[in-house]
């Protein structure tokens, strides 16, 4: 029998190669503690599966509500999104009485999630009309719920983001991204397991227990994951002191390179992915009659694609891989797989169409972390807020857009489908959705024409190290 003491002299000289984002930890940033911090993403994660993945499901089927009002009071975050860049930089750049500036903002944050989830259960359920009162209540009161969770997500998002690039040394930024953005996506995936075996016997009360469940659960997390990681400085309580303007620090930015091709690289293959999120589990529903419980599931499957794309993503860079190569691959695998979910209503086929899924996912998840990083690694000193700011607002405005143009052009689509005016063979429910899935594969096409020009020229025999990388851009 194996003792204890061999089996852990086994296990330490295990490679760390073999162990996911092993190599993520350092002396600055121990494993513990980055794990500890990285549970703010799996708040937000929890909340992502809440809005895009259950009670899009539940609001269009359930409760009965119209799928183009749905997709509107979900993209309602959308607002706050292009804040998203201001907030980075506020948070680079603020001064408190406490000596930080990283932790009030994910504080605030994370009181405004709380406050958003506990009141969105009961507006659901006057906005599905459960009341004698006039409509307007209903759709104020969802609307003010959907708003508060955006703002607190966007704003916990952004500025955990940027704690955690300040906590860690420049040659391990790229692996605490992919850890921090698997955290995000295993949060997802236990969410929509979890909500999914909730929810499978849906009632209003079952409802409000899973939404305000999810309230006291962010809370509890995201105080977890604050909790003593930035230290107090107090060259930081110096309110005197001179702090450049937002526009001086925009430019300065813009300055380190193709600034605009790269965002919109990123926001056209964002809105390519994201026009799917309020869709594909009404069309398993609709299409493939699939349960509750089962297209629930599919966000876990689309979680579970998501987290081996951070992870192959982050091996090919951490290679020397050019950010630019992978963005441009996580396209392609996007333009493969919503062909497969498009064939699987001719078809009739739940594996192919969980085959897509799950190749969604995959594509989303490589094509998020390779222009997240290609984002970080361009930052100036002192920036790091600023920079993944920025992609954050592109990228949640144009996955806010995309959701709403998709629920709304599935509506027309389908309502013009019902009408016969676009042919008898047309009038089924699967054509709504298979417009808008053609429509994600011509933007992915896009994304790899805007892309193009950014890619760098790999020199014969010649590869550069992700270290190197960094510190050529720390200096």
């Amino acid at each position: 029998m194996i003792s204890a003491r061999s089996a852990a002299r086994a296990w330490i000289r295990l490679s760390p190669g073999l162990l996911p984002f092993a190599d993520a930890a350092s002396a600055e940033l121990p494993m513990a503690r980055l794990l500890r911090l990285s549970l703010f993403q799996v708040s937000v994660g929890v909340c992502a599966v809440l809005l895009i993945g259950t009670l899009n499901r539940v609001m269009i089927v359930e409760l009965a509500v119209p799928a183009g009002l749905v997709a509107v009071m979900v993209s309602l975050p959308l607002v706050f999104a292009p804040l998203r860049a201001f907030i980075g930089f506020r948070s680079d750049t603020h001064r408190s009485a406490l000596g930080w500036r990283r932790v009030p903002y994910l504080w605030f944050g994370t009181l405004l999630q709380f406050g958003g989830l506990a009141i969105m259960p009961f507006a659901l359920i006057l906005l599905s009309g459960d009341t004698e009162g006039p409509a307007w209540i209903g759709e104020a009161a969802a609307a003010l719920a959907f708003l508060l969770v955006g703002a607190g997500l966007h704003t916990v998002q952004t500025v955990g983001l940027a704690l955690a690039t300040d906590l860690a040394p420049p040659a391990a930024q790229p692996k605490v991204v992919a850890l921090l953005s698997v955290m995000l996506l295993l949060g997802m995936l236990v969410a929509g397991l979890g909500f999914g075996l909730v929810l499978a016997e849906f009632s209003q009360i079952r409802l409000i227990q899973a939404i305000q469940g999810a309230a006291v659960l962010t809370m509890a997390l995201n105080g977890v994951a604050l909790w003593k990681q930035e230290a107090r400085d107090p060259g930081r309580t110096a309110r005197a002191a001179a702090r450049p303007g937002f526009r001086d620090s925009w430019r300065a930015l813009r300055r380190e390179g193709p600034w605009g091709r790269r965002l919109l690289a990123a926001g056209i293959g964002t809105a390519g992915f994201g026009m799917q999120d309020i869709l594909l589990e009404p069309y398993g529903g609709q299409v493939l009659r699939l349960g509750v419980g089962a297209t629930t599931a599919l966000t876990a499957l689309l979680a579970a694609g998501g987290m081996t794309g951070f992870g192959l993503a982050m091996r090919a860079l951490d290679r020397g891989a050019d950010a630019q190569r992978q963005a441009a691959l996580g396209a392609l695998i996007g333009i493969a797989a919503f062909a497969t979910v498009t064939l699987a209503a001719p078809m009739e086929s739940i594996p192919v169409f969980a085959l897509g899924v799950g190749l969604i996912g995959l594509g989303a998840g490589i094509f998020a972390h390779a222009t997240l990083t290609a984002c970080m690694r361009m930052a100036p000193a002192g920036q790091i807020g600023l920079a993944l700011g920025a992609w954050s607002a592109v990228q949640a405005t144009a996955a806010g857009t995309a959701i709403a143009a998709g629920g709304l052009l599935r509506d027309a689509v389908a309502s013009l489908a019902g009408r016969g005016a676009l042919g008898e063979a047309l009038a089924v429910p699967a054509t709504g959705y298979g417009v808008v899935y053609l429509i994600e594969i011509a933007l992915l096409f896009l994304t790899l024409a805007v892309i193009g020009p950014l890619v760098r020229p790999v020199a014969a025999g010649h590869r550069t190290s992700p270290t190197a990388q960094a510190a050529h851009h720390a200096g």
